[in-house]
């Protein structure tokens, strides 16, 4: 009999912001994975769940690569597959935790779609977390979409020219993985007119959180890599 495969969003780091499923889901499980670059073997995700695991539980780390080679990728995520498959073929429950949402732009999407693909009838639960969008508009006190305003959600991993397609379309647009093209991104909302009606926030509810308005700052900063920013057509309002 396989074990139950949880999907467990943490929240963007802020271990007061998850939700009280996941606590309760975490202190049953017999497995845990997390996902962690394959660069080193930190995962933050981890870190911001330490406290509500119950002691003894396994915890082990799947590496994902940071990377857009599609048969790099999918040799990662067949050997995670594989990885988490053999403690679920034990008849464990297991939880795999992810940053923000499982559901949004998430590791987690590859590697249910592998597990589902080994195990046809596997029982697969997903718990929804905060959304890093959600808490750094929070934090910066800048809200999200109003009354009839529309909003888009799109990766800035690869650069900012989506922007230019999405903001003719779109009230609010949340950029997220702006820390890689970061100049260029700069660039293009130079292009739209748009210095003034943007907001990066970076490592929000976690040491260092960065939170500028000031374009002409910006444009001296480099991002970490848990950053974002909300361009809001209409601006950012009083």
């Amino acid at each position: 009999m396989l074990g139950t495969f949880y999907g467990i969003g943490v929240g963007p780091g802020d271990p007061e912001l998850i939700t009280l499923k996941a606590i309760r889901i975490l202190g049953s499980v017999q497995h845990i994975f997390a996902a962690a670059s394959s660069n080193n073997d930190y995962s933050l995700a981890c870190d911001i769940v330490r406290q509500y695991l119950r002691p003894g539980t396994p915890v082990d780390h799947l590496g994902f690569p940071m990377t857009f080679d599609r048969d790099h990728l999918e040799d990662a995520w067949q050997t995670n597959c594989e990885q988490v498959a053999e403690v679920l073929s034990q008849g464990k429950h297991v939880a795999f935790l992810t940053l923000g949402d499982p559901s949004t732009f998430s590791t987690y999407i590859y590697l249910v779609r592998k597990i589902r693909s080994r195990f046809p009838t596997i029982d697969i639960k997903t718990i929804p977390g905060v959304t890093s969008f959600q808490a750094a508009a929070a934090c910066a006190n800048v809200p999200l979409a109003e009354g009839e305003e529309s909003l888009t959600v799109i990766s800035a991993a690869k650069g900012g020219e989506r922007l230019k397609q999405v903001i003719e379309v779109s009230d609010n647009v949340v950029l997220m993985k702006v820390y890689r093209q970061f100049p260029q991104i700069l660039e293009n909302i130079r292009e739209l007119n748009l210095e003034g009606r943007c907001c990066l926030i970076s490592r929000c509810g976690l040491d260092g959180e960065y939170i500028e308005q000031d374009f002409q700052r910006l444009s001296q900063h480099q991002p970490h890599y848990l950053s974002l920013m909300i361009v809001k057509k209409r601006g950012m309002g009083p």
